[in-house]
């Protein structure tokens, strides 16, 4: 079976129960990811094995000897697997072969597309789910806020739900994280729902933009060594999430070059940026958490600055 953003929430209980490989793969990593992290959470607890990619292809038998085995303790087991491309072709098919039933096997793939080879083996086969995973939109990103939230207990206003998907990027990963410490903060849960406000998000988050990850993005990105040392200074005395800032540096950086990609040669920046605007995959705002500055375009001078 095939998903995408928009029929993989309707469909991940059902493939959880009915598949055994969960393929994920297209340009919007972090949603790949953040889907394969719900297939599991839907399949219970589990032993986690991580697998690369590159191993599978120096060894390809490998995977299925791993979904085949049992735990020391005879827990259940989850094989999760981070590739790139179709390098796993070849383990997954002689998964495929294996005449007995094995664990969960969870594949998320960076650049490959649902017309991959891995894809094309799994895509019509009833125990198998591929999902395309394009760079989401704004409302896309609020709308799964508020599934995650409801998930969690919380009941939650459009505006707070965009505030989480702005403040996150549109990384769906970092806005499940949100959403899970808001619960905890509140003491939510499906059987004791609780309602979240802007005074919540603000108590678990940071109360300013200098307390945030992006100033340390804007030194790095726009290349401004002078401020770098001070600002991961600062991010050290601060304690700020190591995971959480490659995460915007990873996001923003995928950001760039899908816009300079869409730019070409064109000349017209200011132009070009809003149409991106218009396009709602680039937000202006007056006070934004998530910001940067930087050149737009092969050898362009001119700065853009917005938020997503």
């Amino acid at each position: 079976m095939k998903a995408t953003q928009k029929t993989f929430a309707g469909m991940a209980a059902r493939a959880a129960q009915e598949c055994r490989i969960f393929y994920f793969c297209g340009p919007d990593e972090a949603g790949a990811a953040d889907a394969a992290a719900r297939i599991a959470a839907l399949l219970g607890e589990a032993e986690r094995i991580e697998l690369g990619g590159a191993d599978l292809r120096r060894d390809p038998v490998r995977l299925a000897d791993e979904a085949r085995s049992v735990s020391l303790f005879g827990d259940r087991r989850q094989i999760h697997v981070r590739t790139a491309g179709d390098e796993v072709f070849d383990a997954v098919e002689t998964l495929l072969a294996s005449p007995v039933d094995g664990w969960p096997v969870l594949i998320v793939a960076t650049s490959a597309t649902d017309k991959s080879r891995v894809a094309k083996l799994l895509g019509d086969r009833g125990d198998a789910l591929v999902g395309m995973f394009h760079p989401p939109d704004l409302r896309a990103v609020v709308d799964a806020v508020r599934d995650m939230a409801g998930a969690a207990g919380l009941r939650i206003t459009g505006d707070l739900a965009e505030r989480i998907a702005r403040a996150t990027a549109l990384d769906t990963r970092m806005a499940r994280s949100e959403v899970e410490k808001l619960a905890l903060y509140l003491d939510a849960s499906p059987q004791s729902p609780r309602t979240a406000d802007a005074a919540a998000l603000d108590a678990i988050g940071a109360a300013t933009e200098d307390d945030g990850m992006m100033p340390v993005v804007n030194a790095v990105l726009s290349g401004d060594a002078r401020r770098v040392g001070g600002e991961l200074a600062r991010a050290r005395e601060m304690g700020i999430n190591p995971v959480g800032l490659l995460l915007a540096f990873e996001r923003r950086g995928a950001q760039l070059a899908q816009l300079a990609g869409r730019l070409g040669n064109r000349s017209d920046i200011n132009g070009f940026l809003e149409q991106e605007m218009a396009a709602r995959r680039v937000f202006f705002g007056t006070s934004p958490i998530w910001q940067i500055s930087s050149s737009v375009g092969a050898g362009g001078d001119s700065n853009a600055c917005w938020s997503a």
